[in-house]
């Protein structure tokens, strides 16, 4: 199956333009530790889907996938990064970021560490491949983890009277778009 994005590279620019544009600094374990959630949510939520091609790795400090760890090291690269992304897939990572994105990096590598895929994975030793079977069961399946529902749930607030609403960015064009590539937990809401 493919991936959704080309690389990981650019997921990783958008969490870093993203907190940019909220007037945050991105530390490099804080953006692994995204990377990481938004790799095994996606999965969930599109059936085993990748979000992007890559590995994860254990290390000490938590799970860090090594092409990012590498690319982003001196900052952020001066190659092609495309943040341009389809409309589901922002939507998607606005969701990862609205509920894991005011963590900290330590709370983050807490949620991360404490998955059976990284403690398998740790256990074999540093740089071992975290499998990506076993990440998308950790979140899926394990107690500690919050649910595909809690995380991909839509930003809701309040209207004038007081009714709640949910809210989305104005795009005109891109109702066809949204429609065409329900979450899978939308469509069993349907039925």
């Amino acid at each position: 199956m493919a991936a959704a994005v080309e690389t990981m590279y650019d997921v990783a620019a958008w969490f870093m333009d993203h907190a940019l544009n909220d007037n945050e600094y991105l530390q490099p374990m804080k953006m692994h530790r995204l990377l990481f959630l938004s790799q095994s949510y996606f999965a969930i939520a599109y059936h085993g889907r990748k979000l992007a091609p890559g590995v994860f790795v254990a290390d000490d400090m938590g799970p860090i996938e090594p092409h990012v760890f590498r690319a982003f090291e001196q900052g952020r690269p001066s190659f092609y990064l495309n943040t341009n992304l389809p409309a589901h897939i922002e939507t998607f990572l606005e969701s990862i970021w609205r509920r894991f994105g005011s963590y900290s990096a330590d709370k983050l590598s807490d949620i991360t560490k404490k998955t059976p895929a990284y403690q398998k994975a740790i256990k074999m030793g540093r740089r071992t491949e975290i499998e990506f079977k076993i990440m998308v069961a950790s979140f899926s399946k394990h107690k500690e983890a919050p649910s595909i529902d809690k995380v991909l749930k839509p930003r809701v607030l309040r209207s004038q009277t007081g009714r709640p609403v949910q809210v989305k960015s104005w795009a005109p064009g891109l109702r066809k778009v949204a429609e065409a590539t329900p979450l899978p937990s939308q469509k069993k809401a349907k039925k």
